[in-house]
């Protein structure tokens, strides 16, 4: 429990100094790169993850298959892992805390889709939620680092309003314990800006044709994720290879069959 401890401390420290980078990992082979890159912490991502597993991102793989991968993370790597944990799989909070340190890991993504619903959680529930996850890893011992995730930008969400409504989501969720929180899908540095001013405490945001680590840092984020991007290129590389392979192939002449 001592070095899930030191883990989890270092973690929370790594969002209170130079702007922590995570480019997210799916297995143990990615994230032993990620770790031997020199990066500080390994980050899963939820929707690479399922679908190595070959399940839909959403929660719509089973949830101990997925900290059955998370486990194996961990135990590849000597840094801090922090899971992708969707909206908590419809875990109680206590047995949410316990599955996450058993697998290994200090720190969590926890959203507020309604995955069986649709749409948001109201942001009262959401609250309550984490504060209910922060209790429970007091109580492990584990100052487990949660990044909440906000969705108002989703197109899903239908919210009027996303940048109000992100600003208020991010202030309940601080207050209720989380440690940082994640608007994801913020599209121009105007709506970063006011995110990174109005919320008072460390931002999550993600790379964009205008907003790269360079623009994201002088803006104040705290830390940048890229989720599934780094597995899917994987397969789009494969797939461009296997188009030069098969073009290859086809412009050799056939074989003359030598007579018996």
């Amino acid at each position: 429990m001592s070095d899930l401890q030191k883990r989890a401390t270092l973690l929370r420290e790594l969002h209170h100094g130079r702007m922590l980078v995570l480019p997210n990992a799916w297995d143990e082979a990615s994230a032993e790169l990620v770790a031997g890159a020199g990066f500080p912490v390994v980050a899963t991502s939820s929707a690479a993850v399922a679908d190595g597993l070959g399940h839909q991102d959403g929660e719509r793989a089973p949830w101990r298959e997925m900290f059955a991968a998370a486990a194996r993370i961990a135990a590849a790597v000597p840094v801090p892992v922090t899971v992708d944990a969707e909206a908590g799989y419809g875990l109680r909070p206590h047995q949410f805390v316990a599955e996450l340190l058993g697998a290994g890991a200090v720190g969590c993504n926890l959203e507020d889709t309604d995955h069986r619903a649709g749409g948001l959680v109201d942001v009262a529930a959401q609250a309550d939620w984490l504060a209910a996850v922060r209790e429970a890893a007091a109580e492990a011992g584990v100052p487990v680092v949660v990044n909440a995730r906000i969705d108002v930008f989703l197109p899903s969400s239908g919210v009027a309003d996303p940048v109000g409504e992100a600003v208020r989501r991010g202030r309940r969720y601080l207050a209720a314990g989380a440690d940082c929180v994640y608007p994801i899908g913020m599209a121009s540095a105007e709506v970063v800006e006011r995110l990174v001013t109005e919320v008072p405490g460390p931002v999550n945001a993600n790379t964009r044709d205008s907003l790269d680590l360079t623009a994201l840092a002088a803006l104040g984020v705290a830390r940048v994720s890229y989720g599934p991007r780094f597995y899917r290129q994987g397969p789009a590389g494969f797939g461009e290879a296997l188009d030069r392979l098969r073009a290859e192939t086809d412009s050799f002449p056939a074989r003359a069959e030598s007579n018996p």
